[in-house]
């Protein structure tokens, strides 16, 4: 049985919070956006992205979603500070205040972490900050945006913006549902250094993560 259990205009169309059994899912404009089944390639994009950095690192999340690369984040010992960049305010409030708190173990009271609220395209395009790690996990993958601007963040354009974020060494992680080889090629024409996980899953395509290097 599927309750909801919050409905709001959000910035790209209606957001929809339902639990579905001991689990909660995320709906944006009538389509599944995420949930707290697994987690398994959104933690993975987060501590891969921190093993390939060396000290401290400096982190950027591109989407708080259920708090699941959050946590991670904090939990790696190669983690020393985390921003992270979600322009729902009601996905912020399900997780600080909402029944996500519990999902993630209240990670946003932690004091390393920065939650910005903000569209990450326009913010990226404003800031002046630099990151070891920059992680992104925004859509459901570069060809299957949640919005039409958020197309552009996987374009060689925006893949230019990202790797200006990103300090010398830095790391730059996606994730997606899906293989996309066309923005692989265009990572691989970009970064110097690029790895692809795939990640099975219990069903359908495996979700695929790309680790690119400056």
């Amino acid at each position: 049985m599927t309750d909801v259990l919050d409905k709001v205009a959000g910035k790209s169309g209606e957001l929809v919070l339902r639990r579905a059994g001991d689990d909660f899912e995320v709906i944006a404009n009538g389509v599944f956006l995420m949930d707290t089944r697994n987690g398994e390639s959104e933690r993975l994009l987060v501590s891969v992205a921190a093993d390939l950095v060396p000290g401290k690192a400096r982190m950027l999340i591109g989407g708080l979603g259920v708090g699941y690369s959050l946590r991670a984040a904090l939990d790696h010992p190669g983690v020393g500070e985390v921003v992270v960049v979600e322009r729902e305010p009601a996905v912020i409030g399900w997780n600080r205040q909402g029944p996500l708190r519990d999902v993630h173990d209240d990670a946003l009271s932690d004091e390393r972490v920065t939650v910005v609220e903000a569209d990450l395209v326009k913010w990226l395009r404003r800031t002046e900050e630099r990151f070891d790690a920059l992680c992104l996990d925004i859509d459901n993958g570069p060809e299957w945006t949640v919005s039409d601007g958020n197309a552009k963040l996987y374009r060689d354009e925006g893949l230019d913006m990202l790797a200006a974020r990103l300090r010398p060494g830095g790391v730059l992680g996606v994730w997606s549902a899906e293989s996309v080889p066309s923005f692989a090629k265009r990572l691989r024409a970009r970064f110097g250094e690029v790895r692809e996980l795939k990640i099975p899953v219990p069903q359908g395509e495996p979700d695929v993560l790309w680790f690119a290097r400056v």
